[in-house]
């Protein structure tokens, strides 16, 4: 497996945010996690690339278990590209003083490669994302906020990584730019890129996953192929994302029904 996570819990002070979470997922598989704000997506995919500590578990990543590493070891880890984190803000993740080229070859430069190559593996990735040349010599600031996801998704390519962890990477999108970024998730799959594609919209997410694990207040409630999951839906808080969800909801899914599982909900809680 490519990353696998087992019994993971994250505690900020006395709350806990992840709750034995377990999850893994295979070199070109994509793994959907979905859940409402504050259920610890967000958290998870933290935990993943060293930037939360857990509480107690097990993350393997790429063959290497590295619950336990130090900041030198992550750092480590990072240089070597092996697992990117995509995150939500494309703005705030970019620097807004430097071009968008060298936003991209600064992973490659780190590793120690040559500027040319670095500089023609940023225009060959602008290409693959959909990303006209003459942009790369602009700041973040001159872009859309497609184009500066775009950015984003291609600075996390660079370093040709084996785990992709992609934090509501088409929440800022207009429909033709997601139906672009869709698709070059599915390219990423088929090459043997493990995804981790984290979101609160099951439409989406739907569309590329292979599996999807639903996430309610810190713990995994539903897990299993994508279709099963969107067409029976076990757990009453996945039973509510799917008729939420305009793209996947059926006529008979109306309010009255919604407001019923609603009520479920509250009456069995979170997951223990």
């Amino acid at each position: 497996m490519s990353l696998e996570v087992s019994d993971l819990d994250v505690h900020y002070g006395r709350t806990r945010a992840l709750r034995r979470v377990s999850l893994s997922v295979a070199p070109g598989q994509t793994l959907g996690v979905i859940g409402e704000t504050g259920s610890g997506k967000s958290t998870l995919a933290r935990a993943v690339v060293g930037l939360v500590r857990p509480s107690a578990g097990r993350i393997t990543v790429d063959g290497e278990e590295v619950t336990r590493y130090r900041a030198r070891q992550w750092r480590a880890l990072r240089r070597r590209g092996v697992v990117q984190y995509v995150f939500q803000d494309p703005l705030r993740s970019l620097d807004p003083d430097v071009t968008v080229e060298d936003s991209i070859v600064e992973p490659l430069l780190i590793q120690g490669r040559p500027r040319r190559e670095a500089a023609d593996r940023a225009r060959r990735l602008a290409a693959r994302v959909h990303l006209d040349e003459e942009l790369l010599s602009r700041l973040p600031g001159e872009l859309s906020g497609g184009q500066r996801q775009r950015v984003t998704v291609a600075r996390a390519l660079v370093t040709d990584p084996r785990v992709v962890i992609l934090d509501e990477p088409v929440s800022a999108l207009d429909a033709a730019n997601r139906v672009r970024a869709l698709e070059l998730l599915k390219q990423l799959r088929d090459a043997g890129t493990a995804l981790v594609f984290i979101s609160h919209d099951l439409g989406s997410v739907a569309g590329v996953a292979d599996r999807i694990a639903v996430l309610y207040q810190g713990g995994i409630v539903e897990e299993g192929p994508a279709r099963t999951v969107v067409n029976a839906p076990r757990h009453p808080y996945a039973r509510l994302l799917v008729g939420s969800a305009p793209t996947l909801r059926s006529a008979a899914a109306d309010r009255a029904q919604r407001e019923e599982l609603r009520e479920l909900l509250q009456n069995i809680g979170g997951p223990a």
